[in-house]
């Protein structure tokens, strides 16, 4: 099967980073009118709209139900502005999906090595082109965690995998705390969330994988501009499982709390982020404090969106999402409180929409009729 050029990456970074990134693309700049426009207008140039912040319009429409655990959603463009296929991780089958366009459901392909236990298997995705389109995935095994490559061939609605190619393997896990999200940077590299595999102390240990985020070249090596000689980015971790690039480049992570806090990070690199020293705001020399933190009861937060200067936060046991500025981010505002259940992963696309993944299929949740879902709702810029 022919390779398609059209192809670009994962749709969760910022819109004036696409060809680097590999992000879903530009978000629509506002209208002239007060009034909210009923579809999204044409897009600026993504230098116009890195300033804006966004909010959600309407309600929730289902994109494809009949889903098993959700982790993780890709939006691959068409071309500029458009929105191709989606490609969905299912942590429990291992299954990746392509929703096409006319809205048809295949699968491309399953990771046979995924072992889902607990809360592993397949998690996140990320893809790049740069030539040869290349799809990424963190794996749970029996035996450990794994980022493992693949080509992607074909076109949309004809998406298959090629080859599986394992770029990084070895890092601990187990039935919880498995991390597992996935992104490309404006730096072109790959960066990745490991949780602490429930040994807290090896969050601490910088020669451990475990309790991370991890920073590598496209082909798993360590750049040369790590901070310690090795893909450790930064530590101290328990379980982050959502990453986002704001329009300034700062990298941000939502992470699980043990009891107390769950926490929104600013990542600095080298950056300590205390656990299981501390959890939460601490004040305390040596670690770096969240900017925001919730009650587990509020929060379990996982998947991290991000339109303009605008992060969108899933939530788990919260059963919301949280809407957060990057420029006020010890405010939040909670959306779709209940309404949907346990949500899993949320990104921001190209043609101006928010797509939201359900998680009431795994242990933890209660499934409705449906169950699981992609949801779509649409994003309006706002001064």
């Amino acid at each position: 099967m022919r390779t398609s050029r059209t192809f670009l990456a994962s749709a969760a970074v910022i819109s004036t980073l696409c060809l680097l990134a590999g992000c879903a693309g530009s978000i629509p700049a506002p209208t002239p009118s007060d009034s909210a426009p009923s579809s999204p207008s044409p897009p600026p140039s993504s230098s116009d709209t890195e300033s804006f912040r966004y909010e959600l319009s309407g309600e929730p429409r289902t994109v494809v139900s009949g889903l098993r655990t959700p982790w993780s959603i890709v939006a691959l463009p068409a071309g500029i502005d458009e929105v191709g296929s989606l490609l969905v991780s299912e942590r429990d089958t291992g299954r990746i999906r392509e929703v096409t366009s006319e809205n048809e459901v295949r699968v491309i392909g399953t990771v046979a090595s995924a072992a889902a236990f607990g809360e592993g298997g397949l998690l996140g995705l990320a893809a790049r082109d740069e030539g040869t389109p290349q799809l990424f995935a963190y794996v749970s095994t029996n035996d450990d965690n794994r980022i493992v490559r693949y080509e992607l061939l074909g076109e949309p609605g004809t998406y298959t995998l090629g080859d599986a190619e394992v770029l990084v393997s070895g890092i601990p896990r187990d039935r919880t705390h498995n991390g597992g999200r996935l992104l490309f940077g404006p730096d072109g590299m790959l960066y990745a969330t490991t949780g602490d595999a429930q040994r807290a102390e090896l969050a601490q240990q910088r020669d451990s994988l475990a309790g991370k985020i991890l920073r590598m070249t496209p082909d798993g090596e360590v750049p040369d501009d790590n901070p310690f000689d090795s893909l450790v980015w930064s530590y101290g971790h328990r379980n982050p499982q959502g990453i986002a690039f704001d329009p300034d480049g700062r990298l941000w992570a939502s992470e699980f709390g043990q009891n107390t806090w769950d926490e929104l990070n600013l990542i600095e690199p080298g950056g300590n982020y205390g656990w299981p020293v501390v959890e939460g705001i601490a004040e305390q020399e040596g670690f770096v404090d969240p900017v925001q933190q919730w009650r587990p009861s509020e929060a379990s937060p996982s998947g991290l969106g991000i339109a303009g200067r605008t992060l969108f936060m899933a939530s788990l046991r919260g059963q919301r999402l949280w809407v957060i500025d990057v420029d006020n981010p010890g405010r939040s505002t909670a959306r779709f409180v209940d309404e949907l259940g346990r949500l899993r992963d949320a990104v921001a696309t190209s043609d101006g929409r928010l797509l939201i993944a359900t998680s009431n299929t795994d242990q933890n949740g209660s499934p409705r009729e449906g169950d699981d879902r992609v949801v779509s709702v649409e994003l309006i810029p706002r001064t």
